[in-house]
């Protein structure tokens, strides 16, 4: 492998550990001993749930070519996953806000276990099978869990502040240093032991059980609006409500579609980005830089949340603005470098480039989680948490299903391109959640400041 590789590896590393190593009593947040235990137990349950999701990732393309599929079948099963989590996915995990997010989470275990087992089966009627539960499973993965720690966090009368720590810890583990070990051992399980490319989905299965095992033991249940008389579709049309009337949830939700259909999109070219001329690239490691540059974010975030000021909102403006740019250096690299003609070999001096850039997106993407964690922590009723969380993530998976459908239909410069829009437009509605934040702010603190002032001059009865 090239030296270039783990230089990029090894400088990363170097700027997260120093990060983390550096931190004073300033930058660190005080807790109390029952919190960290809450938080260790929260986290751990959390890294083994993104163990079991990471160890699929990177193979379940690779397992269905081998069952001997094509492009096309292959491109219709991963729609089918995400029209699933958008239709499916959208009605079960609203049911958590009224059935409770203790089972809703284990719900998504035994449904990510019965996916893993439908990779035994070389059969298209039973994979489909396995991607639609896969759907399901992703869209509880991203609302229950966070609704059941903001509820338990608040039910146990824990400092706001401390919940940020919480956030950045989880994303720090489970979407860096797990991503990164759980990509080494299904290397481990399917290169290195030649157990097959179904070992991973085996692993991943027996990580969501321990998991399930420890939430059925040690987490109490919690609601979001458990009332007999509202239904399901009540549900949808308060969380509807909620959105509409509330401009600061509808920009929330704009922000996150944005960013995550730009995220999403980008697992799809970063790929045909570095390697135009099938150049070799070592992509397992190549990914584990992009989970150690996430790391380095969430490790800024942690930092940065761990202060009163900058405010999220304010400081996810620039976050997203460098993110645009980012994504905008295979267009540049285009027009600045001239492109290789030759067919293999090494990445090339615009592919080296671009790969800074991409590390660089994927830093951003380590701050933004931990921050929209935040920011939705604040914004979205407690009521219909789960509902909402969800309702967000329909254009999310319109987007991704469209782009799935048509990525070979354009240039991938375009597709680059569109994504930069977008993460630009996210950065224009990120400063006018803040205007709007900061406004709210304002008055309330002048409410407040007058209420004050009419008790002082109040005539006292004598």
């Amino acid at each position: 492998m090239e030296i270039f590789y783990y230089l990029v590896f090894g400088a990363l590393a170097a700027i997260v550990a120093g990060i983390e190593l550096s931190k004073t009593n300033k930058d660190r947040i005080n807790t109390s001993g029952a919190f960290n235990s809450f938080k260790n137990n929260y986290l751990l349950v959390y890294s083994l749930m993104m163990a079991g999701d990471w160890l699929q990732g990177p193979y379940v393309y690779f397992l269905y070519s081998q069952y001997g599929y094509g492009k096309g079948e292959i491109g219709q099963l991963f729609i089918a996953g995400f029209g699933s989590s958008m239709l499916f996915g959208t009605i079960v995990g609203s049911l958590a806000d009224k059935q409770g997010r203790k089972r809703a989470c284990v719900t998504y275990c035994i449904t990510y276990i019965l996916s893993c087992i439908t990779k035994h089966s070389p059969q298209y009627k039973v994979l489909m099978l396995g991607r639609i539960l896969g759907g399901i499973a992703t869209s509880l993965l991203f609302s229950a869990f966070e609704s059941w720690l903001v509820a338990e966090h608040n039910k146990r009368s824990f400092e706001q502040q401390w919940l940020s720590l919480t956030f950045s810890k989880a994303i720090f583990l489970g979407n860096g240093l797990v991503a990164i070990v759980a990509g080494l051992f299904g290397n481990l399980l399917v290169d290195t032991l030649d157990f097959g490319p179904v070992a991973p989905f085996d692993a991943a299965a027996c990580f969501l059980a321990i998991g399930m095992a420890v939430i059925l033991s040690s987490w109490t249940e919690n609601y979001g609006d458990p009332s007999e008389s509202k239904d399901l579709l009540s549900q949808f049309k308060g969380a509807a409500v909620a959105i509409a009337s509330d401009e600061k949830i509808a920009l929330l939700g704009a922000i996150q579609s944005l960013f995550e259909g730009s995220m999403y999109t980008f697992v799809f070219l970063w790929t045909p980005a570095l390697s135009p001329n099938d150049e070799d690239i070592p992509h397992g490691f190549i990914f584990a830089t992009f989970m150690l540059a996430s790391m380095l974010g969430s490790s800024i975030a942690s930092r940065l949340m761990a202060h009163t000021s900058p405010k999220v909102e304010s400081y996810m403006q620039i976050v997203f603005a460098i993110s645009a740019a980012s994504l905008l250096l295979p267009i540049v690299t285009t027009f600045l470098v001239a492109p290789s003609k030759v067919k293999g070999g090494s990445i090339s001096f615009a592919g080296c480039i671009q790969l800074f850039g991409f590390c660089t997106f994927e830093a951003c993407v380590g701050i933004f989680w931990p921050s929209i964690m935040k920011m939705r922590s604040q914004y979205i009723p407690e009521e219909a948490r789960s509902t909402i969380m969800n309702f967000f993530r329909i254009p999310l998976n319109i987007f991704v299903c469209i782009v799935l459908y048509n990525v070979n239909a354009f240039p991938i410069t375009i597709m680059f391109g569109m994504c930069s829009i977008f993460l630009f437009m996210a950065s224009i509605l990120q400063r006018r959640l803040m205007v709007i934040a900061e406004s709210h702010k304002s008055k309330a603190q002048d409410w407040t400041a007058l209420k004050d002032r009419d008790t002082e001059t109040e005539p006292l009865n004598i």
